[in-house]
């Protein structure tokens, strides 16, 4: 897939993208936790880049972390591009997705699983494929 945030406009993105999603995804907003579609999604498949369709997270990562946000243990290989964001008066680490460059939430070093990681995803970021789709 190509890098699409070298080749796409902002007008581009208020085309494609709902209001909410450009906020988020473009702009760097957050959704109301406990709002989104994927939070209790669990069927088995990849949750993809809403924005550029990209494959970022696999099902069997994901996990209940009752923040309100959809949450992953691991992000595909590839996948993900990290950002320091000192923003809101803390340091954390943003995460975009690696080929079009969209925010899609912070990861945390907090996880439950082995790897000790919690990706914090916002849910209007995301939609999600069906194995065998």
């Amino acid at each position: 897939m190509t890098k699409t945030h070298d080749t796409h406009d902002d007008a581009y993105w208020r085309e494609k993208l709902t209001p909410e999603q450009y906020h988020v995804l473009r702009k760097g907003g957050t959704e109301r936790p406990f709002t989104g579609e994927h939070l209790n999604t669990h069927a088995e498949g990849k949750f993809t880049c809403a924005a550029c369709g990209a494959q970022l997270f696999s099902s069997d990562t994901k996990f209940e972390s009752g923040t309100g946000w959809p949450s992953f243990d691991q992000a595909l290989p590839g996948a993900i591009e990290y950002v320091k964001d000192s923003s809101h008066g803390m340091v954390r680490t943003e995460v975009r997705c690696a080929n079009c460059s969209s925010h899609l939430g912070h990861v945390f070093d907090d996880g439950p699983t082995g790897t000790g990681k919690r990706y914090c995803i916002n849910s209007v970021c995301l939609n999600h494929e069906k194995d065998g789709q």
